[in-house]
């Protein structure tokens, strides 16, 4: 088992850490058969928000213990908390891990804790979500979807549905409040309206924290303050707030999908239900199981490779008349 020198760095103290069998369950020992000369990775996640967490986490827990090249994934659950994630970030260093993979909660609040870990020279890779650019020298690289692409093609879709509608209105359901994801999608998918010079009015946008019981209640709100006569649009963050925000759409009386159209992004296997049922009119996917491709670029890191700054995931985009042949493909 590889290992670093702690000099120079402080003792930081910690999350909870345990390390996860393939199936995703705490197996009380090394996830990959423990011992030998593999490579030891500390991995932060964000949390078990959504489905498509779920799966991403099972991604790379599945993907790590079938690779001969690591010993042991030290997994730990962030709960949606920086603090969390700095804590376990810290006891990584302590443990002299060979790399670290950071997914993220919010872009800022890094710089500290990604600088003890270049200070201890074990390698930052950033997977699915990002950090502010002035901290860019402290990471090698990302790993994950272009957020801003996946805005733009929600962007595209509406430009050309609402083209000729003049000044169509808009509610948006943005994911956690300075999170990479929220702000990228939110850039992409305005820019692309401005650009085409399309009229619009944005009469509401409020987090939903990524969940489905918050995008359920955000949504309640919405329909309280502004009513749903006369809005066009509905834009989701991602499946689960979408999820949410159909049920309160018809509790209220109304038929998602038909008197609200609807975009989110993920493509979950409940999300393209929704579609095959009429509730959803657009899915942008954002693919969480790239667990093989994480694990490549983690080994290739620590053995002193120098991977582009962003390596992007395949992802797709998918209309009405894709839901069903494409809802048996889905993997969460």
């Amino acid at each position: 088992m590889k290992r670093r020198s702690l000099a120079g760095i402080g003792a930081g103290a910690g999350a909870a850490l345990f390390t996860l069998s393939a199936c995703g369950e705490d197996s009380g020992g090394d996830g990959n058969g423990g011992g030998g000369d593999g490579y030891v990775i500390g991995f932060s996640q964000v949390g078990a928000e959504s489905a498509w967490r779920t799966a991403n986490s099972k991604s790379v827990q599945d993907a790590a213990a079938a690779d001969d090249r690591i010993t042991e994934l030290k997994f730990d659950d962030g709960q949606q908390d920086q603090e969390k994630q700095i804590a376990a970030v810290r006891s990584f260093i302590n443990q002299a891990v060979d790399a670290i993979v950071i997914a993220p909660v919010v872009e800022t609040g890094w710089t500290d804790v990604l600088t003890e870990a270049s200070d201890a020279g074990i390698p930052v890779v950033l997977a699915d979500r990002g950090v502010e650019a002035a901290d860019e020298d402290l990471y090698v690289t990302r790993l994950g979807s272009d957020f801003e692409a996946e805005g733009r093609s929600a962007g595209e879709w509406a430009a050309t549905t609402f083209a000729t509608t003049p000044d169509f209105k808009i509610l948006e359901l943005t994911g956690t409040t300075g999170s990479a994801p929220a702000n990228d999608r939110k850039a992409g998918f305005f820019a692309v309206l401005d650009e085409k010079g399309v009229a619009y009015t944005l009469v509401d946008s409020q987090t939903g924290n990524f969940t489905a019981e918050e995008g359920k209640a955000t949504m309640e709100t919405f329909i309280t303050t502004h009513g749903l006569d006369g809005i066009q649009l509905l834009y989701a963050h991602n499946d689960e707030m979408g999820l949410g925000a159909i049920q309160a759409i018809e509790e209220s009386g109304k038929a998602p999908g038909t008197d609200i159209q609807i975009i989110i992004v993920d493509g979950s296997k409940a999300g393209f239900q929704a579609g095959v049922d009429g509730k959803v009119n657009y899915i942008v996917e954002c693919n969480p199981a790239f667990g093989e491709q994480l694990m490549d670029v983690v080994v290739d890191v620590i053995e002193g490779g120098s991977p582009e700054k962003f390596t992007p995931v395949e992802e797709g985009v998918f209309g009405p008349d894709q839901f069903e042949a494409e809802l048996p493909n889905r993997q969460f």
